[in-house]
Parts: C-alpha cells; sequence; structure tokens
C-alpha cells in the first residue's frame, strides 16, 4: 500500500505540478482559471489568473513559468463527486496558445497564437531542452464529429520562432526527453501509446512514422488513457494514466515496470521534487487534490 500525502485539497482540477527549489510547488486550476502555489506550509497563494484553459507548465531558462493554455478546451462535469473535463464549450473557448507568467508579478504575456498561420488549437503539455527551447504537444479539440489532427511543436522563449515538428499526431498530450536529451517522449491519450522520435538537432527529429513500430515505445492494453509524463533518473517514463488511474513507468525499452495505483480514475500528471529528486508530486485531478510519495527512483532532473 502506498502512502500518499495530502499537500492540496480543494483545488479545481489541478494539472501542471511544478516542484520549485523553495520547496514550494506550483499548479495550475484548470477549472478555476488560475496558477496555483503551494508553500512549504502547506498555505497556497494565486501566482496568476488567465483566461482559458491553463494546462501544462514549465519553469524556463528566465526563472519565469510557460503555459501551455488549452484556451479553454474543456467544460467542467461532475460525476459521483469526481470532476471531470466536459463537452467543448465554442462560447469559452479564446484559442489555444503559450504563455509567459511572471513568478513575482503574476504578468501573463501571450507567445505565441499561432504557427505557420495556423491558429493553436490546445497546447497541453511542455518540457525544456538544454538549449532553452521548448516542446510542447497540441492536444486539439474534440467537438461533435469533429476531432482535430495535431502536432508536436517546437519554440523559442523570446517569440521568435516557433515550427511544428511532428504531424500528424492523435491528441498528443505527456511530453519529456530522455536523461540525454537524445529522445523526444510523448503521450497519445486515446491511443494509450507512448511514442518516441530520435532528436538530430535543435527542435529537429529524424524520420518519425506513427506506423513504424520502432516509434512506439509501448502501448497499454484495455481501456487506459494517458496523459501527463516525466521522466526518472533511470530514463524510465512515468504517465499519468487515466480510468485505470494512477503512474505507469515504462522503461526506455518499452517494458510495462509498475503501476502504482492512486484511486483517482483522473490522475494527470507527475513531477519530482525534494531531497534528490526522491518525492514525487501526483495530480489527482478528479478529487482535486494534490499528493506526494516517496518515488522509487530519483527522478530526472529537468533544465531548469
Amino acid at each position: 500500500m502506498i502512502n500518499f500525502v495530502e499537500v492540496a485539497t480543494e483545488l479545481s482540477f489541478p494539472e501542471g505540478p511544478v516542484a520549485l527549489p523553495d520547496g514550494s510547488v506550483v499548479v495550475v486550476e484548470m477549472m478555476k482559471k488560475c496558477i496555483t502555489r503551494i508553500m512549504p506550509n502547506l498555505s497556497k497563494q494565486i501566482v496568476a489568473e488567465t483566461a482559458g484553459g491553463p494546462n501544462g507548465l514549465a519553469l524556463g531558462p528566465d526563472g519565469a513559468l510557460y503555459l501551455c493554455n488549452n484556451g479553454g478546451s474543456f467544460s467542467k462535469r461532475i460525476h459521483n463527486g469526481l470532476t471531470y473535463p466536459g463537452p467543448f464549450d465554442p462560447d469559452l473557448y479564446i484559442g489555444g496558445r503559450i504563455q509567459r507568467v511572471d513568478l513575482n508579478t503574476g504578468e501573463v504575456t501571450d507567445l505565441y497564437t499561432h504557427c505557420d498561420g495556423l491558429q493553436l488549437r490546445g497546447p497541453n503539455d511542455i518540457v525544456f531542452d538544454a538549449n532553452g527551447g521548448m516542446w510542447f504537444t497540441d492536444h486539439g479539440i474534440r467537438h461533435g464529429r469533429e476531432f482535430d489532427v495535431t502536432g508536436i511543436y517546437y519554440a523559442k522563449t523570446d517569440g521568435s520562432m516557433i515550427r511544428e515538428v511532428i504531424f500528424p499526431c492523435q491528441a498528443p498530450n505527456g511530453i519529456g526527453l530522455s536523461p540525454d536529451g537524445k529522445t523526444l517522449y510523448w503521450a497519445e491519450t486515446f491511443n494509450g501509446r507512448v511514442y518516441q522520435a530520435n532528436i538530430t538537432g535543435e527542435g529537429e527529429v529524424s524520420g518519425f512514422n506513427a506506423s513504424n513500430p520502432n516509434n512506439c515505445l509501448c502501448g497499454l492494453p484495455g481501456l487506459q488513457y494517458l496523459d501527463s509524463l516525466a521522466i526518472d533518473s533511470d530514463g524510465n517514463v512515468c504517465v499519468a494514466t487515466l480510468v485505470n488511474g494512477g503512474i505507469t513507468v515504462i522503461s526506455p525499452s518499452g517494458k510495462v515496470i509498475e503501476h502504482i495505483a492512486t484511486g483517482d480514475p483522473m490522475t494527470t500528471n507527475i513531477c519530482f521534487g525534494g531531497t534528490e529528486l526522491r518525492t514525487a508530486y501526483i495530480t489527482l485531478s478528479g478529487l482535486g487534490k494534490l499528493v506526494s510519495m516517496t518515488w522509487p527512483r530519483p527522478g530526472l532532473k529537468l533544465n531548469f
């Protein structure tokens, strides 16, 4: 039995946890449209309020937070006491965007709303490489009979460059980098698969093809959806798993090592912090909680 510690409760669909050096943890509250900081004494502070739908979050090279804003792709639905993302509501949607958030002032700045003339639909998750560039996924929108086909992007933090690197993808969600920075991983939610691509340069990959078995790291059986992910120090992909609520740990060779059940079918994110990065912070979004546990291995130190 895993001993989870409740770090914060009564959160409105928390996602995108970021463990900061001072021991605090920042999360987005997607349904409350804000970014919240949980201090070491477990008090809460609102860092910023943002329209749309705050989603994935990462600390950038300048000490600011970089936010994937899905534009308000999801409405709020409550079923059996759990909160779920509800159907797309066009009246709530402001368009997807990548934003910079000043941790000290709460100022929110739009960096990107389009790429090559095409609107970002529902940016979801983000990770920085050693060069200070950001990889991010666009999860897209599902509305009625329409289902976006989207991709993986690479962009600079100064707003000067954005490119679509991988297309097509089906609902790409969590994204991460291998310890040596040479492999890009991402999860596709409804496929229940984690894909991989070889990074050949700054914001470049070689020969990705979704039909190539070598590009599929792992596919989970049955009805298991995938959300965000993080990498541990052994290079394992630790991916938040929906329906079968928990964290599924996948080795770099594609073997499922373990599944850590959390009791929330909407377990959406994981990040590492604490002493030697041995503390895993996990968002139980359906229950509105941020919990922690001692991880069996140290997490991978992020670039920033």
